[in-house]
């Protein structure tokens, strides 16, 4: 029997946070149903100044939903969507959960090794891609059976006055319409408006049950290249319920929520494209985070919760200061993805007068599951606390039936209704990682506090978080080793000032040849979206490995972490 059965931790709760959440009895498609009959009048969606209430939200969905369901897209299907956050991202997240088909959520500054992988994978046959992703996915599209590309030029849900502004013939507005838009689609793409004509979905077309899949993120879980974590219906609402439950000091309708977060990523996803959705609150779109765009948004239309990750955080309160912006207002702000340091919590809530909670998850659990309680217990440096509905376990790590105590260390294991399903067909992997009773192995070693604070000690898994999203080493090994001056090549994390890890290859050189770190770079840029490319290359004379042969990629981090000078 766990000793945290009796989840000490409710007593750190916030006042007026429940201990577990109702049970679900909503998809995301009647959630959204129900936001657009409450909120109808209210915006939705604000993207540079544009706003598209919740009402039209709904009529827009419902559209989009027939024009799909014309080309052919039924339940179960797989539909890949290659966006930024934009207003068409949006709409068909949940046009193509109204047919009960699922969502396949791709980065669109992946290569097209890796977007061809992820295809070849989940089998989808429409993809929604923004215009300048379109001729990357056209270029498999025969080879995997993709049979239609819908291309969308985001500019098009931009005001009048600013897409004029764009087709200014002078260097800056090219320049920020060439980052915005292709402004052309390959031939054979269908534009995105071609969906928003189609016939408007009828009413009685089946609608998804709770416990149908509804999304498919890609994750590299605890080792090797990405799979598709299963999410339902199911998950999805219930961790936007969880997160709704955490903030009892939210007032529904009248929220403006920032989506710094890019939505393909579950942190995204699950605050912006759901949590936020179901309290009717206003959707601020960014495409791309800068500091000057936000403190822009902020004069106009001030945040009153933001989800980010610490060096947004910290970039935001320093940029703030130095233009004269306030950031009176945001009430809320929950950071995720990696760790939070304190002197980022003690400036940012200077900077706002609101709170800056930590929290912690995995794509596995949609994706939140612990988090710093919104009030006067919450306990900075550590990752808080269990959300309502969720349950934690610490055991031995090479054998999880035996549970450590109170401030031992162990493998944190979850269970929760935001729990996942599995991995796409991946039923070895999906048995390691979901073991008997709904138990989830994180792969992170934590202590928990008597009065039930998780701090993370190390992870068993070698993944390598950097500016939020995860890196599998052996995927960026495989690139560099491939390079002629390589023969053999280690990737590990190294901490970086402003929280989480920077990528850090410790290469062994071919006979004969010397370091070239800018060639290095370029080679790995063919093949890897940029926040998988090494920050810093560092040369050794073999690689640490077990007597098996494996490479110890502890002992190559302790070995940098003790050298100067690297490149």
């Amino acid at each position: 029997m766990s000793v945290f059965e009796s989840r000490p931790w409710l007593a750190q709760y916030a006042p007026g946070v429940p201990h577990d959440i109702a049970p679900v009895a909503q998809s995301l498609v009647d959630m959204m149903d129900e936001s657009v009959r409450r909120f109808g009048a209210r915006t939705a969606l604000d993207f540079f100044g544009a706003e598209t209430t919740y009402a039209d939200l709904g009529e827009r969905i419902e559209h989009v939903a027939g024009a799909l369901a014309e080309r052919g897209v039924t339940a179960g299907d797989r539909v890949a969507l290659v966006l930024p956050n934009c207003p068409q991202h949006v709409i068909a997240f949940y046009a193509v959960l109204r047919l009960g088909a699922i969502v396949v959520e791709h980065n669109p500054l992946y290569t097209a090794d890796e977007l061809r992988h992820q295809f070849d994978d989940h089998g989808a046959r429409v993809a929604i891609v923004w215009d300048s992703t379109a001729e990357t996915v056209r270029r498999f599209a025969d080879d995997l059976g993709i049979t239609t590309i819908v291309g969308v030029d985001m500019t098009r849900a931009m005001p009048r006055g600013t897409r004029a502004m764009l087709r200014l013939p002078v260097a800056k507005a090219r320049s920020s319409r060439a980052a915005l838009t292709a402004g052309r689609l390959p031939a054979g793409v269908t534009a995105w408006v071609e969906l928003e004509r189609g016939p408007r979905l009828p009413a009685g077309h089946p609608r998804p049950a709770l416990d149908d899949i509804a999304a498919l993120q890609y994750t590299s879980g605890t080792t090797g290249r990405p799979k598709g974590a299963v999410l339902s219906h199911r998950n999805l609402r219930a961790n936007a319920a969880q997160g709704r439950a955490w903030v009892p000091g939210l007032s529904e309708g009248a929220e403006v929520v920032y989506a710094a977060l890019p939505m393909f990523h579950a942190y995204g996803l699950t605050l912006c494209l759901t949590f936020a959705m179901s309290i009717g609150a206003r959707l601020v779109l960014l495409p791309k985070f800068t500091v000057e765009l936000v403190l822009q948004v902020m004069r106009r239309t001030p945040a009153t919760f933001l989800p980010a990750v610490p060096p947004i955080y910290q970039r935001l309160a320093t940029g703030a200061a130095d233009e004269g912006v306030s950031l009176d207002g945001i009430r809320f702000a929950i950071s995720g993805a990696m760790s939070l340091p304190v002197s980022i919590v003690e400036q940012w809530e200077e900077a706002t007068g609101g709170l800056l909670v930590e929290g912690y998850g995995m794509t596995e659990s949609s994706p939140v599951a612990i988090g710093n309680p919104m009030g006067p217990t919450r306990r900075p440096g550590t990752e808080g606390v269990p959300f309502p509905s969720t349950e934690i376990r610490v055991v031995d790590p090479d054998d999880p039936s035996v549970d450590r105590g109170v401030g031992e260390e162990g493998e944190l294991m979850l269970r929760g209704p935001q729990v996942f399903q599995g991995y796409w067909n991946r039923p070895d992997e999906t048995s390691a990682a979901l073991l008997a009773g709904g138990w989830l192995r994180t792969g992170d070693i934590v202590t928990v506090s008597p009065d039930g604070f998780v701090t993370i000690v190390d992870r068993i898994k070698e993944l390598i978080i950097t500016g939020g999203f995860n890196v599998a080493p052996s995927e960026v090994e495989q690139v560099l080793a491939a390079h002629p001056s390589v023969e053999s090549a280690a990737v590990v994390g190294l901490a970086s000032p402003q929280g989480g890890e920077e990528l850090v290859a410790a290469i062994v050189l071919a006979d004969g040849e010397s370091l070239d770190a800018g060639s290095l770079r370029e080679h790995a840029k063919r093949s890897l979206a940029a926040y998988k490319v090494p920050r810093r290359f560092a040369v050794l004379d073999a690689l640490p490995t077990s007597l098996i042969g494996k490479v110890l990629r502890r002992e190559v981090r302790e070995q940098l972490t003790s050298r100067e000078g690297d490149h």
